[in-house]
C-alpha cells in the first residue's frame, strides 16, 4: 500500500523531532531539521548547535542544509523543521530555491512562513503536539537562550 503524503511528512519531521531530542540532550535548543528528496530519501539532517558550539549561525536548517554537502540544485528537495523557521533560515530556503518545507509547528513561532507561501514556496505546518510541548517546556525553562536565538532583545 502506498504511503499517503501527509504519512511521507510525518517520517520525515520523526527524523527531525529526533534530531531536536538530540539537541535538547546536549543542552542545546530543541530545533532538529533534515533535508530530503520528494521521494522521501533522507539527504541530511542536523539540529541546533548555537549553545554547543558557541556558533550563533548554527540553526537547526543551517546544520542540516550544510551536513548535505553541495548539490546542484535545491529546487527539489524538502526541507522539514520541527520548528517555523526563522528569518535567517527563510532566507536560506529562498536564497537555495528549496520548494518545499515542512514545519512541525508555528504556533510557538511562526517566523517566516508566511513570506515564504507569498514567494511561492509550498509550506505544510503539520501542528505536531510533539514539537510543540517540547518548545513551549524548552521556552518557559530557558526565555533568555530563547530570546537570543531569535533576536529579541
Amino acid at each position: 500500500m502506498p504511503v499517503s503524503e501527509l504519512e511521507l511528512y510525518e517520517q520525515m519531521l520523526a527524523v527531525a523531532l529526533e534530531e531536536a531530542r538530540i539537541g535538547l540532550a546536549e543542552g542545546g535548543i530543541p530545533i532538529g531539521a533534515a533535508l530530503f528528496t520528494k521521494a522521501g530519501e533522507l539527504v541530511s539532517r542536523g539540529h541546533n548547535r548555537r549553545v554547543q558550539q558557541g556558533d550563533p549561525s548554527v540553526h537547526g536548517e543551517t546544520d542540516a542544509f550544510r551536513r548535505a554537502g553541495r548539490q546542484r540544485s535545491y529546487r527539489d528537495l524538502v526541507m522539514v523543521t520541527t520548528l517555523a523557521p526563522c528569518w535567517y533560515c527563510s532566507g536560506l530556503v529562498r536564497q537555495f530555491r528549496i520548494g518545499t518545507i515542512v514545519v512541525g509547528e508555528s504556533r510557538t513561532f511562526a517566523g517566516g512562513l508566511d513570506w515564504l507561501r507569498e514567494n511561492g514556496v509550498n509550506v505544510i505546518d503539520l501542528d505536531n503536539a510533539d514539537c510543540r510541548k517540547m518548545m513551549e517546556a524548552y521556552t518557559a525553562a530557558h526565555p533568555e537562550v530563547w530570546n537570543e536565538d531569535i533576536g529579541e532583545d
